[in-house]
């Protein structure tokens, strides 16, 4: 493959995709960034995170309703405004922002249609020796904190940072401070 092994960084579902790649296919991993990858089966069990992954899911489920009704737009309106930031927060939003929200709303729906996506197979991910920096945030629910503990004591020399005063999506809330701490990461 041209242009492996190389590094990788993402967020969320994104971060769950990479950490999947990282126990499938390691040698292509140069290094591993993931900031709080929605894989809430790794700490199933805890009936405290349980019942707040269940209650958080809720309208998760409301706005895949939507999206699989046809309506992408209202859909990522009530996942901008009732999942990740709140009320008013889709008419702050840039318009091209808004634009990919609703452009990907389909395939947020589909990602979550797939029986495995809150999985990874820890005993392959363990496989991954390369460098890997796994983040969360001190504003995020409860259980990305826990998955993101779960997977450092899984990956072999895993840095687990947190994010004082950032939530789940950083990259959009402080993205010089998140481009700062990868960078240093990186070198």
């Amino acid at each position: 493959m041209i242009g492996a092994p190389v590094h990788v960084a993402a967020s969320s579902f994104g971060g769950s995709v990479a950490l999947g790649l990282a126990a499938r296919r390691p040698e292509l991993l140069r290094s591993l960034a993931v900031h709080e990858p929605p894989l809430t089966a790794v700490v199933a069990g805890d009936p405290e995170l349980d019942r707040l992954m269940r209650d958080a899911q809720a309208p998760i489920d409301a706005v895949m309703a939507d999206v699989r009704a046809g309506d992408s737009e209202g859909g990522a309106r009530r996942f901008v405004e009732e999942v990740v930031f709140g009320p008013g927060a889709w008419d702050g939003m840039p318009d091209a922002t808004r634009r990919t929200f609703v452009t990907n709303a389909p395939t947020a729906a589909d990602e979550q249609d797939d029986p495995d996506w809150d999985t990874v197979d820890l005993t392959r991910l363990a496989g991954y020796t390369g460098p890997a920096m796994l983040s969360k945030g001190t504003d995020s629910p409860p259980w990305f904190g826990a998955i993101v503990d779960r997977l450092a004591h899984v990956l072999p020399g895993a840095q687990a940072r947190t994010l004082p005063g950032e939530g789940h999506v950083p990259h959009l809330t402080a993205p010089q401070r998140y481009a700062d701490n990868l960078l240093a990461f990186l070198a």
